[in-house]
């Protein structure tokens, strides 16, 4: 089974949703699915180096009161820790992730994607760390071995960052994340893990009945 999910580190959705996915894989009696991690930038164009606060974004982007935008962010919060994870947006610091999306697809080529990926989520949603910071970037890569240095002063792997968001506008991918399982069935948000396993198991009685 082939699933490729469109993410982006800054998404707290992502890191919920791709957690949830994992644990849904556990509990699937299939063999082991594919996951194949795709590139979305949720804000292209934002700065390396950008002090807005989580609260000031989400009342920008969203036209919420400080309350509301407060209240939605607690729900998030609190979503995370169901999950297992933490999330502390006061320690959050919004940044550009164009080059923390080349690496995960670099490391992917090393075989550790989804380290990588596990890896930035925690730097940003936990640790406060500016993942658009090349320096930083290099020094997550390397707590999981992986030499980062010669990449980050490059271009490489633009192409296939550009090529995954393309991809996501044909598909007419609107927000993140997005699972899309076989390219048939696709699954949007943070949902459930029983969601997850429910459609593997469908697609798997499909498989076998075929």
């Amino acid at each position: 089974m082939k699933i490729e999910v469109w993410f982006d580190i800054a998404c707290p959705y992502s890191y919920i949703g791709l957690k949830h996915l994992e644990k849904a894989i556990e509990f699937y009696a299939g063999g082991q699915p594919t996951v194949l991690l795709r590139s979305f930038e949720l804000e292209p164009e934002i700065a390396v180096d950008n002090d807005e606060t989580q609260c000031a974004t989400l009342m920008r982007q969203y036209k919420l009161s400080q309350l509301r935008a407060q209240q939605t962010i607690n729900a998030i919060m609190m979503a995370g820790q169901k999950a297992g994870l933490t999330i502390d947006f006061d320690k959050v610091i919004r940044t550009n992730t164009f080059d923390a999306h080349r690496l995960i697809h670099f490391a992917a080529d090393n075989g550790k994607g989804a380290e990588m990926a596990g890896r930035l989520f925690k730097a940003y949603f936990e640790e406060g760390k500016r993942i658009g910071n090349k320096k930083q970037l290099i020094g997550l890569a390397a707590e999981i071995g992986i030499d980062a240095k010669q990449l980050l002063e490059s271009n490489s792997y633009s192409a296939e960052v550009r090529a995954d968001e393309h991809l996501a506008q044909r598909i007419g991918i609107g927000k993140v994340p997005f699972f899309w399982f076989e390219e048939k069935y696709s699954i949007t948000g943070a949902q459930s893990i029983t969601v997850f396993t429910e459609l593997m198991s469908r697609i798997k009685a499909a498989d076998d009945n075929r």
